[in-house]
């Protein structure tokens, strides 16, 4: 089977690309000794979080009950769940996990935690929890200080939890220029004010456990870090060669999709809208764009509806014909994933491998 045979809109990975991807992280994160914890955000697959076991993470990252469920098929020692479990039916369910694999869960609120202890005795299980601290992102996780130290330290007074660390997501710092790296200065400092503090409290913290993937390879020049959790970096996209994570040879991924039309001059169709493609918008542009056509870069993709996309050929540097076929690298690969069945590895023309989304659609 070669891509010809692909029908369109689908989701392609270029595995060479995909392999050099998962063995540059891994190698990276050997070097720096700084276990690596992947997010299965991006590749919702079991196939490929296998691959990243097998390449040296020590375990995997999910963010709802039911992608931790479908990710403990692919074997993890460890399965951290960066997200609050709140509720009886989803605390069921994740106990029943805890056979399977090491579960360690991120919390913000002694709230979530007394629900994950009361379900813990309930099933005669221990579980590890990392509290959670809000670095400058504003989403999750209590405030440094004071805080922070009441919630880990109520986390040691629950049974049937084990406090294993802390944890945090540097999501604000979003582009590596001359403000983000200060940004980074300032999450170091943080850090060792943070960890003094736990010393001083007699709080071990053998896990500190924080990353993504625009911040990736300065992970090693954050104090006190000893787990990285990215997940973007299997495919990579738009985004993340905007913020100066990767360069675009590095984007594993694309959407393949067909002109449809090009009956408007300087305009064409392509088979593929909003329920192809993420509605992302480029995070570092004020431009409107849903992706990079790679056979033409002046092209620009500015508008989606469900089935249709609009591409811009004003600047584009050829023109295009009814049945051609173009790749588009989307601004936000995770999201696109997700709304994607299956995907079509590729090695040159040639479908090697066909995959299915695993965890797709797991929002609970």
């Amino acid at each position: 089977m070669t891509i010809t045979d692909i029908d369109t809109p689908a989701l392609i990975v270029d595995l060479a690309v995909m392999e050099r991807n998962l063995a540059r992280v891994a190698h990276y994160a050997a070097e720096h000794a700084l276990r690596l914890r992947p997010h299965t955000k991006t590749h919702k697959s079991v196939m490929i979080g296998k691959r990243q076991l097998a390449g040296g993470a020590a375990g995997l990252t999910v963010a709802k009950v039911s992608e931790a469920e479908v990710m403990v098929e692919a074997g993890p020692e460890d399965l951290l769940v960066a997200f609050p479990v709140i509720g009886r039916s989803k605390l069921e369910r994740l106990m029943r996990l805890a056979a399977k694999t090491n579960l360690t869960v991120a919390l913000d609120s002694v709230f979530a935690a007394r629900q994950l202890s009361d379900a813990a005795r309930a099933a005669q299980v221990e579980v590890g929890v990392l509290a959670e601290v809000d670095v400058g992102l504003g989403r999750v996780g209590v405030a440094p200080g004071e805080e922070l130290l009441h919630l880990a330290e109520s986390l040691e007074k629950l049974p049937h939890l084990k406090l294993r660390g802390i944890t945090f997501y540097p999501g604000h710092i979003k582009a590596l220029s001359e403000s983000g790296l200060r940004a980074l200065d300032q999450l170091s400092e943080l850090l060792r004010s943070i960890l003094a503090d736990f010393r001083r409290a007699g709080i071990e913290t053998p896990i500190v456990s924080g990353g993504s993937t625009p911040t990736l390879f300065h992970s090693h020049e954050i104090d006190g870090l000893t787990e990285i959790r990215p997940g973007t970096y299997v495919f990579n996209d738009m985004n993340t060669v905007g913020c100066g994570a990767c360069e675009l040879e590095d984007c594993a991924a694309a959407i393949l999709t067909t002109v449809v039309s090009t009956a408007h001059p300087g305009q064409m169709i392509v088979d593929g809208g909003s329920k192809t493609f993420s509605s992302d918008r480029l995070s570092a542009s004020s431009e409107v764009t849903f992706g990079r056509v790679m056979e033409a870069s002046g092209a620009r993709f500015h508008k989606m509806n469900e089935e249709h996309g609009f591409i811009d050929l004003a600047r584009a540097e050829r023109t295009f014909d009814v049945g051609e076929r173009v790749r588009v690298i989307p601004n936000h690969i995770c999201v696109a994933v997700n709304l994607h069945e299956r995907v079509y590895g590729v090695r040159g023309e040639t479908v090697e491998e066909i995959w299915t989304v695993d965890a797709r659609g797991k929002l609970q």
